[in-house]
């Protein structure tokens, strides 16, 4: 096997790890907001570093690649590919993080209930997650459409989302619960972006495998 072909296997299982560890950040943080368990916590800051880390590394290896060896063709969209989702997956990170900080305060207090549509935007966007990855792995552009198709879906919910956390807020006759609605939000919308970004990486994903870019608009 050629030393190009080494280093292109190399930097795709980095990026498949990177992957690993920002799905184990996003299912730690709902975790904890859904099942209130401050421990998770500790999994999601352990773990953003060690993100960051290969985000640097990742990026540096992407760019020697092309340097060293002008790639055409498949080879430098792959690379290309994968310096975009490279940033997504340490967006999604950052993401994880925001909803791990604002589901820590929230824990110390009562729950509202209902969390609303928040349970289930987790869900349809942990599988969004989960599909964009398996489709970068597998060169799977219909999965990778299948994401796309989702996007829809969980900006719906969020707008669910929002109206209830609005009734909320109204009816709410102290700031501790205005607060605990606030952060709920913040939470919802991050929920949200981290379905946007799952979006960006399968788009990244079709253009790898066909050359085209469907991202604006995406029909």
């Amino acid at each position: 096997m050629r030393h190009f072909d080494v280093e292109m296997n190399d930097l795709q299982n980095r990026l498949l790890d990177m992957a690993g560890l920002v799905q184990a950040m996003i299912k730690a943080a709902t975790q904890e907001l859904v099942a209130r368990d401050p421990k998770q916590a500790d999994t999601v800051f352990c773990f953003e570093k060690k993100v960051n880390i290969q985000e640097i590394v990742i990026d540096d290896k992407c760019l020697k690649l092309i340097a060293l060896n002008q790639p055409v063709g498949a080879d430098l969209r792959f690379i290309t590919s994968a310096m975009r989702i490279n940033s997504d997956l340490e967006r999604m990170g950052d993401e994880a993080v925001n909803i791990s900080r604002k589901a820590f305060d929230l824990i110390k207090h009562s729950e509202l209930n209902p969390l609303v549509d928040i349970p289930k935007m987790i869900e349809v966007v942990q599988n969004m997650v989960m599909d964009c990855i398996r489709a970068f792995n597998t060169n799977d552009s219909e999965l990778a459409l299948s994401v796309l198709a989702k996007d829809d879906e969980v900006n719906n919910l969020k707008n669910r989302v929002f109206d209830d956390l609005k009734i909320l807020m109204v009816k709410a006759s102290d700031m501790e619960t205005i607060q605990r609605v606030v952060d709920l939000m913040f939470i919802a919308k991050s929920i949200e972006r981290l379905g946007d970004h799952a979006t960006n990486i399968s788009e990244d994903v079709i253009f790898m495998v066909h050359g085209k870019d469907v991202r604006h608009p995406r029909t």
